[in-house]
């Protein structure tokens, strides 16, 4: 199994119980009349969405495949309404009208879309920790400095030396 999936499956897990849960908040306060939970069903829905969380992140999905992640995204909604419903007290019903139908659904599609871009801003996070890690932790270069002596001043024949020796360099000094 490749790290990568273990830690996209996590990401996952946590992101959807955590909207599981927000979304459920949400169209508890909206259908509630802003009635605010209790604390003891926002606490029960906390272990709920971290119950469903945890068993989506148990799952390692490779292709990244639509129809688990909806499903998961359903369950999890169904998960905190059913529990707001029966802890929120008499709020409203278990029973789905067909607009809070609608707006799960429209709340499952919209939470897929922003998995969807943890996941992929994980991967881009991931990506650049491991190139800043590797920059890091890798060894330096070790620059060997080819030094070989360069004279500065270089002895060449001069031209005028040439012109005034009668039978070039090689002839014996010439005596006056």
């Amino acid at each position: 199994m490749d790290s990568r999936t273990t830690i996209l499956a996590q990401v996952r897990g946590a992101a959807v119980g955590s909207l599981s849960g927000a979304v459920g908040i949400a169209a508890h306060g909206m259908a509630g009349g802003g009635m605010p939970p209790s604390q003891s069903a926002v606490v029960l829905l906390l272990a709920v969405c971290a119950g469903v969380g945890a068993v989506v992140s148990s799952f390692t999905v490779r292709d990244r495949n639509w129809p688990f992640l909806l499903a998961a995204l359903a369950s999890g909604q169904l998960a905190g309404h059913i529990t707001l419903s029966l802890v929120g007290g008499a709020s409203h019903d278990v029973t789905l009208s067909p607009a809070m139908l609608g707006a799960h659904l429209a709340a499952i599609v919209a939470s897929a879309g922003v998995v969807r871009g943890v996941e992929r801003a994980c991967l881009h996070v991931l990506a650049a920790f491991t190139r800043i890690v590797l920059f890091v932790f890798s060894a330096p270069a070790v620059e060997v400095a080819g030094w070989s002596p360069t004279p500065i001043h270089r002895a060449t024949l001069q031209p005028w030396l040439l012109a005034v020796a009668t039978a070039g360099t090689r002839a014996p000094p010439v005596t006056a």
